[in-house]
């Protein structure tokens, strides 16, 4: 699951969000690896929610 709320943002404790971080990282490199590979993407919009939930939980973050 790549989307992530701002609700759920807020309710994640320091650790939880790092460890999100994490997560949607591994999972945006993955759809890099496959989008290079030259297969077919299993969900297009995908790259654009996981890469927007990965700005919401960094911007938290900078603003905490």
């Amino acid at each position: 699951m790549s989307h992530v709320s701002n609700r759920e943002i807020e309710a994640m404790g320091k650790e939880a969000l790092q460890s999100r971080l994490l997560e949607l990282r591994e999972e945006m490199m993955q759809l890099n690896a496959e989008k290079s590979l030259g297969g077919n993407p299993s969900n297009i919009g995908a790259y654009k929610a996981t890469s927007r939930s990965i700005a919401r939980l960094l911007t938290h973050m900078r603003n905490d």
